[in-house]
C-alpha cells in the first residue's frame, strides 16, 4: 500500500539534507572569503566529493596554503564544471603558464549566456586573484556580468578588487564595494576592503571608520582586527596593534603565520618576554624553512630585550646565517648591532651598524643614524655617540633642534669642549630662536674657563637668562648658570654681583655647594693674617 505520509516524511529530510548542505558550503566559503583556509578545508572536504563548489572552493584552500599540485588535482576532478575549469586557470596563472591560463579563461568565458552569467564570472575571477592574467579583459567581463545581473554581489567585488590593481582604479573600486554595502549593510567582507582602500589612500581615519563597520556587520570576521594591527603598527601605536591582532588571533586558525605575526605584535609593543614564551613554544613545530628563520629572528631580538642577551646572540646569529641577506633590512641590522653593543662587543656593532647604513638608501639616512647614536648613548660612549650624532646633522642639516642638541651635549660629555663649542655655535646659527643653543654655548664655554676667571660664558649665559627669565622651570639649567655668573663676579671682586647671584641661587636652593665653597672661600680671604714671629738677634 502506497505510504504517503512515510514518503513525505522522507522528502523533508532529503530537504533539510540539501539545505544543510547547502549552508555548510557557504559556511566553507565564508570562511575561505575571511581567510581562514584551514576552516574552509576543514568544512568542505567532506562535502567536495559530491558537491562541484565545495570541491572548488576546496581547490582554492590548497592554493591559498601553496599546495598547487594538491589544488590541480582537486579541480580535475569536475572537469566540465565551469567553477572548477576556472581554478584549472588559476594554477595556469600560479604555474606563470599566462598564455594557458587566458585560454582557459577565454573558453570559459564563451560558455556565458544571457541567463547563465556564471562562467563569464568565474573566468574573471580566475584573472583577478591570480597575476600574469589581463585585468582589463577581466573588467569587461564583469561588467557584462552586471548588464546581466545588476544586483551579483561577489561580481562587485571582484570588479572592484581588479580596479584596485590597475593604474587610476581606486574610485571604480570604491564605488563598486560601496555598491554591495548599499545592499547590504551586513557584508563584512565588502566595508574590510572600504577600509583598506582608505588605508592605501592614508586616509586613516575613514580606514578606522570602516573597519568598525566590518567588525559590527560581522564580528566573527577576523579581516579587520589584522588591518587595524596593521594600521596601528604602521603609525607607531604599537599597543592598539598588538590589542588587535590578539582579537584576530582569536578568530583566526591560528596558523603558523597567525603566530608569527601576532609575535611580530608582542615583540613591536615591547612585550619582549611574551613573544619569548610563544617562540619557545613553538619553535620545533615549524617546518617551513622561511618561518622557522623568521622565528629566530623574533626570538633572538625578543630575549636581547628580555634580558637573555647570551641566547640572544646565539639565535640572531642563526638568523642571519639562514635568512636571505637581500631581504635583510638596514634596521635589522642596526638591531643586530644595539645587541653586540650591549654585550660590550664593539667591534661587531660598529660592523653591522656600517651595515645597516650601506643598506640604507633612504636619502638622509637619518632614522639609522639617530638609532645608532641612541644606542651608544644608551650604552655611556659618548664620544662614539657624538660621531653618530654628527654623521646625522651632515647628512640632514634641516633635522629637528634635538639631534643638534644631542650632538654638542654628547662631544660636550666626551671631553671634547672646543669641538662641542662649534656644534652649539652651529645649532645656535640654524636655530636662532632656541634659547638651549644659547644655554649649551655658556655651559661649554663654563667647562672651557673652569676657573671663571675670563667670563667666556658670560655673553652667552646672560643672553639665555634674557630670554627664558627667573621663573624658567628647569631650576638646575637656572642654577648652573647663576653659579658661574657668581664665580666670575667674585673673582673680579664685583661685591654687588656676587650678593645678587648668592640670592638667586638661594632662592633655588638655600644649602647649594657653590654658596658653602664661596663661604669657605670668603672666610680664607678674610682671615687675620699671622704676624712672623719676632726673632732677637743673638
Amino acid at each position: 500500500m502506497y505510504n504517503s505520509r512515510k514518503v513525505m516524511i522522507m522528502l523533508i529530510a532529503m530537504v533539510f539534507s540539501i539545505s544543510a548542505v547547502a549552508q555548510s558550503v557557504q559556511d566553507g566559503i565564508k570562511m575561505y572569503n575571511y581567510e581562514k583556509f584551514q576552516s574552509a578545508e576543514r568544512i568542505l572536504s567532506p562535502l567536495a566529493a559530491a558537491d562541484p563548489l565545495a570541491n572548488y572552493y576546496l581547490g582554492l584552500c590548497y592554493l591559498q596554503e601553496g599546495n598547487v599540485a594538491n589544488a590541480s588535482a582537486t579541480f580535475s576532478k569536475y572537469p566540465e564544471d565551469i567553477a572548477n575549469m576556472s581554478g584549472n586557470a588559476r594554477v595556469a596563472f600560479v604555474n606563470k603558464d599566462a598564455g594557458k591560463g587566458m585560454q582557459i579563461a577565454k573558453d570559459l568565458a564563451a560558455k556565458s549566456r544571457k541567463k547563465e552569467w556564471q562562467a563569464e564570472k568565474y573566468a574573471a575571477d580566475a584573472i583577478t586573484y591570480t597575476q600574469g592574467g589581463d585585468y582589463n579583459q577581466a573588467i569587461f567581463w564583469y561588467k557584462d556580468v552586471l548588464t546581466k545581473n545588476p544586483d551579483e554581489v561577489s561580481t562587485h567585488i571582484g570588479l572592484a578588487d581588479v580596479n584596485r590593481k590597475i593604474p587610476g582604479g581606486g574610485g571604480d573600486a570604491m564605488n563598486n564595494y560601496e555598491a554591495v554595502t548599499e545592499k547590504d549593510a551586513k557584508n563584512s567582507l565588502a566595508f574590510t576592503r572600504i577600509g583598506d582602500l582608505w588605508y592605501e589612500a592614508k586616509n586613516y581615519q575613514s580606514a578606522l571608520d570602516n573597519y568598525a563597520k566590518a567588525k559590527d556587520a560581522d564580528p566573527t570576521n577576523p579581516l579587520p582586527y589584522k588591518a587595524l594591527a596593521r594600521a596601528f603598527g604602521s603609525s607607531g601605536k604599537y599597543k592598539q596593534g598588538l590589542e588587535n591582532i590578539q582579537k584576530y588571533f582569536d578568530l583566526s586558525d591560528k596558523t603558523p603565520a597567525d603566530k608569527i605575526n601576532y609575535m611580530e605584535a608582542e615583540f613591536l609593543a615591547q612585550s619582549y618576554c611574551d613573544a619569548v614564551k610563544m617562540s619557545k613554544d613553538m619553535i620545533n613545530d615549524i617546518t617551513d624553512a622561511e618561518k622557522k628563520t623568521e622565528l629566530y629572528g623574533i626570538l633572538g631580538f625578543s630575549e636581547a630585550q628580555c634580558g637573555d642577551s647570551v641566547d640572544a646572540i646565539k639565535n640572531v646569529r642563526i638568523w642571519l646565517s639562514r635568512k636571505d641577506q637581500s631581504k635583510i633590512l638596514p634596521s635589522d641590522y642596526v638591531n643586530v648591532g644595539k645587541l653586540f653593543l650591549k654585550m660590550g662587543m664593539l667591534d661587531s656593532a660598529v660592523a653591522y651598524y656600517n651595515k645597516g647604513v650601506a643598506g640604507d638608501t633612504g636619502q638622509t639616512k637619518t632614522d639609522i643614524y639617530r638609532q645608532i647614536a641612541e644606542a651608544f648613548k644608551t650604552r655611556k660612549d659618548y664620544c662614539n655617540s657624538a660621531v653618530w650624532y654628527d654623521n646625522l646633522v651632515k647628512a640632514n642639516p634641516g633635522t629637528q633642534p634635538l639631534d643638534y642638541t644631542w650632538r654638542g651635549i654628547m662631544y660636550y660629555y666626551c671631553g671634547k669642549y672646543d669641538v662641542a663649542m662649534n656644534a652649539f655655535n652651529e645649532f645656535a646659527a640654524k636655530y636662532p630662536d632656541q634659547p638651549y643653543a644659547i644655554y649649551w654655548q655658556g655651559r661649554t664655554s663654563a667647562a672651557i674657563d673652569s676657573d671663571a676667571t675670563s667670563g667666556g660664558a658670560v655673553p652667552y649665559f646672560t643672553k639665555w637668562l634674557d630670554k627664558v627669565g627667573p621663573n624658567y622651570e628647569k631650576k638646575n639649567d637656572l642654577k648652573g648658570a647663576y653659579e658661574y655668573l657668581l664665580y666670575y663676579s667674585y673673582n673680579k671682586k664685583d661685591k654687588a654681583e656676587v650678593a645678587a647671584y648668592k640670592d638667586k641661587i638661594t632662592a633655588i636652593d638655600p644649602n647649594d655647594k657653590a654658596l658653602k665653597d664661596l663661604e669657605e672661600m670668603e672666610k680664607a680671604a678674610n682671615a687675620p693674617k699671622k704676624q712672623p714671629a719676632n726673632k732677637s738677634k743673638k
